[in-house]
């Protein structure tokens, strides 16, 4: 019976989990904006957080800066601990809902902005078809965040994380065009080089140098280009292209199944993206995350097939 009072006080001593938790996401994004932005939840619930945790513990956790917040040495030698708490609990967590082999329950997948609304709904569509008992949540952002903290199972990506703890698969590569609407080229004409392009109004991202960088890399100027457009966010920039604002790029797949808009072959080499599939190696394992993992598998590596060859439009008048 010792023991077990004993066993209890300590229990009663230790941290809620919920700090610990506030504690990791502001300590691996450095911030309480971003660590809120992570966790889903507000900048000052994570801000109470860690003055309780700091209170219960009866130190300093963080020097507070006008960019955010750096851990103390105190800090830095707990984070370890707390790294491997979080690791027990989703084992214990991932241990029970491994033992059910239904195809049910929930499956978050995190994707760019683009590749959620423009590839991805129809593969999603597809699976939650055959699999009616699972709930898919499509999480589209920009933001490259830590898959613990991002509370997505699978992540879609145009580049190789290289966090230890994750399980990654290279699709292929997605091809990049250059395209313009019809109505736009009806207008202003067809270029037919890049000396021509110019003389054209070209669609750019607004602080995503890519696009200008690109330019650059093979020769051109991107200064004494007409930017008529920008945008960075992508579905938005690619609504601008469409709506005839002038010339942009797309990924091939999309764009080609678009009526509205017409390839130009102008000769420039766009780089293609490389997209991989992403997940926790213990979430992985999971009966409905490996079904939809192999499923978003087989439906993007069709998505990569090459596509046709350009269909070039005769120019107008």
């Amino acid at each position: 019976m010792r023991d077990m009072q004993s066993c209890m006080s300590f229990d009663a001593d230790l941290p809620d989990w919920s700090l610990i938790r506030s504690f990791l996401a502001v300590a691996e994004t450095g911030s309480l904006s971003a660590g809120a932005r992570a966790t889903g939840q507000s900048q000052p619930t994570l801000g109470r957080h860690i003055r309780a945790l700091e209170a219960r513990l009866g130190v300093e956790l963080f020097h507070r800066h006008p960019l955010g917040l750096a851990l103390t040495p105190v800090g830095q030698e707990l984070l370890e601990p707390a790294r491997r708490m979080q690791l027990g609990l989703r084992d214990l967590a991932l241990g029970a809902k491994a033992q059910s082999p239904t195809l049910s329950g929930e499956v978050r997948i995190a994707a760019s902005v683009f590749v959620a609304h423009h590839l991805l709904p129809r593969i999603l569509a597809r699976i939650a078809s055959d699999a009616p008992h699972l709930t898919l949540i499509l999480m589209p952002s920009d933001e490259s965040e830590n898959l613990a903290f991002r509370g997505a199972d699978i992540a879609v990506r145009m580049y190789r994380p290289h966090q230890l703890d994750l399980v990654t698969r290279h699709l292929g590569d997605i091809e990049i065009g250059m395209f313009a609407a019809r109505s736009y080229l009806d207008r202003a004409g067809r270029p037919r080089s890049m000396a021509d392009l110019m003389g054209h109004a070209i669609v750019d991202y607004d602080r995503n140098p890519l696009i200008r960088r690109g330019m650059a890399a093979q020769g051109w100027r991107p200064e004494e280009a007409r930017f008529a457009l920008r945008s960075d966010n992508q579905s938005a920039y690619w609504e601008l292209v469409r709506a005839g604002g002038g010339i942009g790029v797309c990924l091939r797949p999309v764009a080609r199944a678009d009526p509205l808009v017409e390839e130009l072959d102008l000769g420039a080499h766009i780089p293609p993206l490389p997209v991989w599939l992403t997940a926790q190696d213990s979430v992985r394992r999971i009966p409905r995350i490996d079904h939809v993992w192999r499923a978003l598998a087989e439906g993007l590596a069709a998505a990569l097939q090459p596509s046709r060859q350009i269909d070039r439009a005769a120019p107008s008048g």
